[in-house]
């Protein structure tokens, strides 16, 4: 019998700050909640009756040793293009919300943030603007295989380089060599390494 496949529908959180969860991915991603109560909200970004729900309850309370424990890593949404990324980025960055990391993973440009539980969210871009040459360079490609995290890059630099004019292909292939890196430690990926 042939697997019937289902598009995922939604991601939903455990959460002791409803409402700064709330607040802070309608600010992120632009969903607004379908139902909230004093205890519960289902939001979406879209038509769809949610893509993004919370669920509080007495007795929750933050993990101190997270970043050891089995879970979600992240949950990400994607952008149609990569102006549409940085222009985001731009945006949250003027509301005092930057990136815990940026990633060029190569099938796309990935800028992280943590919500306030501290799980990880990621707003991307497709950097073939098509899933299956995307899909197909992640397969075959001899450089996924050997780096399949990425090269990290500096979002400012990377957008400061996308205002003046720099075309996308010029921006990934110097994502891609190192030429963007950030300056400082290595950035903190949420996991014990």
């Amino acid at each position: 019998m042939d697997i019937i496949k289902p598009a995922f529908h939604h991601v939903t959180f455990k959460t002791s700050r409803l409402a700064e969860m709330v607040a802070w991915y309608g600010r992120v991603v632009g969903s607004t909640p379908n139902f909230q109560d004093a205890n519960n909200a289902w939001t979406t970004n879209d038509a769809a009756n949610h893509r993004v729900a919370f669920l509080s309850a007495p007795g929750l309370g933050d993990d101190p040793d997270k970043r050891s424990h089995n879970g979600m890593h992240h949950s990400a949404f994607e952008y149609e293009s990569f102006a549409d990324l940085m222009s985001s980025y731009a945006r949250l960055r003027d509301e005092g919300i930057l990136p815990a990391f940026c990633l060029d993973h190569g099938m796309t440009i990935s800028i992280y943030y943590r919500d306030p539980e501290g799980n990880f969210v990621e707003l991307q871009c497709d950097s073939y603007g098509d899933w299956a040459q995307s899909s197909e360079w992640m397969r075959t490609s001899p450089d996924f295989r050997e780096n399949p995290i990425g090269t990290f890059f500096d979002p400012e630099r990377v957008y400061q380089a996308h205002k003046g004019g720099a075309g996308f292909e010029a921006l990934h292939t110097g994502m891609r060599k190192g030429d963007y890196e950030p300056a400082g430690a290595p950035p903190d990926l949420g996991l014990p390494i």
